[in-house]
């Protein structure tokens, strides 16, 4: 009952948006130009969710080590750029790269003083990262404020390109974004399927002792895999910072569309994260523009429609594994 309801709700909504953006034609005075511009704000937000998850899908899909500061992590590597550039006159590059190296090596302190003593411990770890990212939350407070701030994306990607449709154009950092999060996607399954340092990864997840007998430095291979992630969820944040903006809150947001992108997709399945990056950044965006206008305010609400939707299809997410 539960997959065939889901189906149909799926079907329904499909019409709906089918019919709002081409029931009046598709020509320049319908509303084809709004739903151009609609799926490609679905797509970059994507982008950038899948970018935050990715790292999220490193730490706990794959290493299974549950990280709920990832979220705070993100919203510090933003901060962190936003006062390089906004404050000490560094350009952009110099501060999306050093805002990824702390943002990493915040991760790694946290990894390295509370979290490798409790591997395995699911719950600890869970409540250990949570204090900490009340912790950080208060201070990002304290030092950054509490109103909303904007990384200035650098030089020509701040300007908007023609798209050749409908007479349209777009910002180009998002589509910047769009790009990235396909450079991180390949640089990341290359990285675990195809070299010796991610078959380390996972030989030392299913089996740390054996892993360990053979030689293999585990907790080396294991805080080095933590700083990438880390990083991650701040490069998300930078670009995140500079696509929307930085304020308090946020980092509950991307921990939460973090989750609901790795629990879609499938814990540690990298294409599974992007395809739940995709639904979550085009159900986002459509919910919000094509509900009527009485209830646009409830559109989060269809995120976690979506949520049990996919879990009411594929309790394991899309390529999670059922054993």
């Amino acid at each position: 009952m539960g997959p065939v309801l889901g189906g149909a709700i799926l079907v329904l909504a499909l019409a709906w948006v089918g019919y709002k953006a081409f029931g009046a034609g598709f020509g320049d005075a319908g509303n084809v130009p709004s739903f151009v511009i609609v799926s490609l704000n679905g797509l970059t937000l994507a982008g950038l969710y899948f970018i935050t998850a990715a790292g999220f899908t490193l730490i706990f899909g794959l290493m299974r080590i549950v990280n709920m500061a990832h979220g705070s992590l993100y919203l510090l590597g933003g901060y962190i750029a936003w006062s390089l550039t906004a404050n000490h006159g560094v350009a952009f590059w110099p501060a999306l790269i050093l805002a990824c190296l702390l943002g990493g090596a915040g991760g790694l302190l946290m990894q390295q003083l509370f979290l490798r003593w409790n591997f395995g411990q699911d719950l600890r770890q869970a409540l250990i990262t949570i204090a900490i990212s009340i912790v950080l939350a208060d201070q990002m407070l304290v030092h950054f404020g509490g109103v909303a701030e904007t990384i200035t994306p650098p030089g020509r990607l701040g300007q908007s390109v023609a798209l050749h449709v409908y007479g349209l154009q777009y910002p180009a950092f998002r589509l910047f974004v769009l790009g990235a999060a396909l450079v991180v996607g390949l640089g990341l399954w290359l990285g675990i399927n195809r070299t010796r340092f991610g078959m380390k990864i996972r030989a030392g997840v299913d089996d740390t002792s054996m892993t360990s007998a053979l030689g293999v430095n585990v907790q080396l291979v294991f805080a080095v895999a933590f700083f990438f992630g880390a990083a991650l969820a701040a490069l998300g944040g930078v670009l995140g910072g500079t696509m929307l903006s930085l304020a308090p809150g946020q980092d509950s947001d991307f921990l939460l569309s973090s989750l609901v992108v790795v629990i879609i997709g499938g814990l540690g399945s990298l294409g599974g994260a992007a395809l739940g990056a995709l639904l979550l950044g085009l159900v986002e965006q459509f919910s919000s523009f094509y509900l009527p206008g009485n209830y646009t305010n409830y559109s989060i609400l269809l995120t976690f429609a979506l949520l049990i939707i996919v879990l009411a299809l594929r309790p394991a997410g899309f390529f999670g594994r059922t054993t």
